[in-house]
């Protein structure tokens, strides 16, 4: 009988496998390997040669791919991609943030699993959280509880109150890797500070960099529905200004999230695909800050009865906001709207720096019958898993409603809009793009649908607004009174100087516009409102000379103040995978009203292909003039 084979050496083949396998940007000394696809190692045995027909060897392997993408660009950029941009302003001035993902830098996949490890579920039953890594669903609510600190040492703290001394503001970071690397030097304490951009592109990252395609969606006009019942509320003063929501229900004016490529073999089937991932915490899903993987297919179909988090996920896009007028201490309804919530979800195109609009993935059309069925749909199932007392599909935590109030649970189609009722149409005009640093000039417009003579009492009023929907101060109001005669149009032209509103503004630049409207012989107000947000001039960034592996390479930022007084404390920072080796920090100092100025970084691109710079300034008055600048670094000889 023949010696059994003794193995000496296993050759894992790592630099051919790597390449194969698309990993090699990760490690060129380490064997990292995807699912499905097949490598090459090679056995060296130490007693004798392997005799064919003679000796078997028994491979057992596990090649299914759950999160399998059969095509190739897409794969390209939901799990190469290093870099990408994040939507931010509002529905009306989207805004491109460029993004640092760089899930292939040097220690990224060791701070991914460690990232696994430190888990609550890996603390408390390391075993069966090994057993279940193979599955998507589990690994990506794992990753989603650990991005935000609520439950755990996570990789960010969640901050939206404007003081950020202690930390970094929001708004102010470029990439992911400064914050993972800055979580593992910590001893995996959680970075300050994040929010919901800062949530979803750090879990990007990490997706990514597990090999789970993954993409950053943005959704305008995000509800957050506390109490289930698919209705936000949103209370309003007889000045037109929004009031603090005791119900905690608000509209943001962006909310940004996760897509994640997977089958769901625990659905029914055709519910896999792409899933809403949401690392943000907002509310509890069985005991943790995360929400999802939840269907996008069942959050178009209403089908808010699947796992996981549905009933929440479908109020962020197609929840109907209902407006009350609040006067010695009673509320009197305005008007219900079924299609502000929800509104250009974005997100990246493929290949492209393009933003893609997929709202249709996630809602009908609105005001098609098939929408209103979706959310009847909805709404009938969400009463039934409370009926059941079953608390699997979300958030249903028990507030109270603000005022005592009955409260619109109607499931007809919305009732007839006050401003039908008056037969005036008013709008807000700007004259001029929103700068910081100029006057805010805009007109109402003002028109008579009707026969009748119209005399109308306009309140006008500003405030400023955080992203999520929080009201700041009232800054500016006035009083206009109006007359029209039938089919007559009017303007009334007001100024906001740059003087009033620059002391009130939060770090999201966003001021809500809004004109309560009455008209004296009807009991009917109108109210409209209009979300500015107010932009910077951009960073110039300059690649001077051709870009080529190992090769110094000079870039040129130009920067300016665009305010008419001097700001101190500037700093730049630049960054970008490939090109530089860590961030960039460069102490400016004090800027000038107005000034421009430039500097020149050397560095040594280490990685060819396609890449990108991100650079950001700061000041004491501003915290997040942005550019970017696209580079493709050739490799040489």
């Amino acid at each position: 009988m023949a010696q059994e084979l003794e193995v000496a050496l296993t050759d894992f083949q790592t630099s051919k496998n790597n390449v194969q396998h698309h990993t090699e940007e990760i490690s060129s000394n380490r064997l990292i390997i995807r699912r499905g696809q097949f490598f090459t190692l090679i056995l060296h045995f130490s007693n004798r040669g392997f005799q064919p027909g003679l000796d078997n060897i028994i491979f057992v392997t596990e090649t299914d791919d759950a999160v399998y993408l059969d095509s190739e660009p897409q794969r390209q950029e939901y799990v190469m991609n290093d870099y990408g941009f994040i939507y931010q302003g509002n529905k009306n001035w989207i805004r491109p943030c460029p993004w640092n993902y760089g899930q292939f830098e040097e220690n990224i996949v060791d701070i991914c699993l460690k990232l696994l490890d430190k888990s609550l579920h890996s603390q408390i039953d390391p075993v069966t959280d090994c057993a279940l890594r193979g599955s998507p669903v589990y690994v990506s609510r794992v990753v989603c509880a650990m991005i935000n600190s609520n439950d755990d040492n996570g990789v960010l703290n969640g901050n939206w109150s404007e003081n950020y001394t202690d930390g970094v503001n929001p708004a102010e970071w470029t990439g992911s890797v400064a914050i993972l690397k800055q979580w593992r030097a910590t001893g995996c304490q959680p970075v300050r500070y994040g929010q919901c951009w800062v949530f979803a592109a750090v879990m990007c990252t990490v997706m990514r960099c597990l090999g789970i395609p993954t993409r950053v969606i943005t959704n305008f006009d995000s509800g957050h529905d506390t109490d289930g019942n698919l209705i936000i509320d949103e209370y309003y003063d007889n000045t037109g200004r929004i009031l603090e929501n005791k119900k905690k229900d608000t509209i943001w004016d962006y909310h940004v999230w996760n897509e994640c490529w997977m089958a769901r073999k625990d659905l029914p089937p055709g519910y896999g695909g792409w899933q809403v991932l949401d690392a943000t915490p907002q509310e509890t899903s069985n005991g943790l800050y995360c929400c999802g993987p939840a269907s996008v297919r069942a959050i178009k179909e209403g089908e808010v009865d699947l796992n996981y988090d549905t009933p929440f996920a479908f109020s962020m896009v197609n929840a109907d906001c209902v407006s009350w007028l609040v006067y010695g201490g009673k509320a009197q309804k305005l008007h219900r709207d079924t299609s502000s919530v929800g509104n250009l979800i974005s997100t990246k195109s493929i290949q492209s720096d393009e933003r893609d609009d997929i709202t249709e993935n996630y809602k009908f059309r609105e005001g098609s019958p098939q929408e209103r069925q979706a959310f009847l749909k909805a709404l009938q199932k969400l009463k039934s898993i409370r009926s059941q007392g079953s608390t699997q599909a979300g958030p249903q935590p028990s507030r109270p409603t603000w005022p005592s109030q009955d409260h619109p649970r109607s499931l007809d189609t919305p009732s007839l809009q006050p401003s039908d009722v008056i037969q005036v149409s008013l709008k807000f005009q700007l004259l001029d793009p929103p700068n910081m640093g100029q006057d805010i000039r805009f007109v109402l417009l003002a028109r008579n649908m009707s026969s009748q003579f119209k005399d109308l009492k306009v309140n006008l009023s500003a405030q400023s607004l955080l992203h999520d929907g929080s009201p700041l101060s009232l800054f500016w109001q006035d009083t206009a009174f109006i007359t029209l005669y039938p089919k007559e149009e009017k303007t009334y032209s007001c100024t906001i100087p740059y003087s009033q509103y620059s002391q009130y503004l939060s770090t999201d630049k966003l001021i809500r516009l809004s004109a309560l409207v009455e008209e004296k012989s009807c009991a009917e107000k109108v109210l409209v409102n209009k979300i500015i947000t107010l932009s910077y001039p951009e960073i110039t960034i300059n690649v001077l000379g051709p870009a080529i592996v190992n090769q110094p390479l000079s870039i040129q930022v130009i920067f300016a103040n665009p305010l008419s007084e001097q700001v101190s404390d500037c700093v730049l920072t630049v960054e970008g995978s490939g090109l530089f080796k860590k961030q960039q920090r460069v102490l400016i100092g004090v800027l000038k009203p107005q000034h421009r100025a430039k500097i020149t970084l050397k560095t040594v691109p280490f990685k060819s292909g396609p890449r990108q710079i991100q650079a950001n300034l700061r000041s004491d008055k501003f915290k997040d003039i942005k550019g970017y600048r696209n580079v493709y670094v050739d490799f040489g000889l």
